[in-house]
């Protein structure tokens, strides 16, 4: 019997120090505040503080590992995307295909999450963009 790969642990390497990651619960980074939800886990860690969340349901990584730096610059990148459907400005799947757009990406690989610094910070611009021009306010 075939085993899907949603039902298998993903094999990721850390990005920053090349170390494997680990399948572990969230309560092993986030302790007392953490959901019924799991993480890869640089096997470094806490010295790399590299992780990344997996969808509900799956052993499958929401993305790829990143430092707080980046997991912040992502968190921070989605708000803004978000704020364009939620505003009305496009529809989510429109918002979704104007950003696959931007960066001529496949919609397997238009996911904030697997984003860079550096393309985070592209479509932080453009947000903010379509954002002032349909005169959204966005707090800092």
């Amino acid at each position: 019997m075939k085993h899907k790969t949603k039902d298998r642990p993903a094999r990721i390497r850390c990005p920053y120090c090349g170390r494997s990651a680990v399948l572990r619960k969230a309560s092993y980074v986030y302790r007392e505040k953490a959901l019924d939800e799991y993480l890869y886990v640089c096997s470094g860690y806490p010295e790399c503080n590299s992780y990344v969340g997996v969808h509900a349901g799956t052993m499958q990584p929401k993305g790829t590992l990143a430092n707080g730096d980046l997991r912040h610059k992502r968190i921070e990148t989605h708000r803004l995307f978000d704020a364009i459907w939620k505003n009305g400005i496009l529809s989510r799947s429109d918002a979704y295909r104007w950003m696959q757009d931007i960066f001529a990406l496949p919609s397997s690989q238009a996911h904030i999450g697997q984003f860079s610094d550096y393309r985070c910070d592209c479509l932080k611009a453009e947000c903010m963009r379509v954002l002032e021009n349909n005169h959204v306010e966005i707090a800092c």
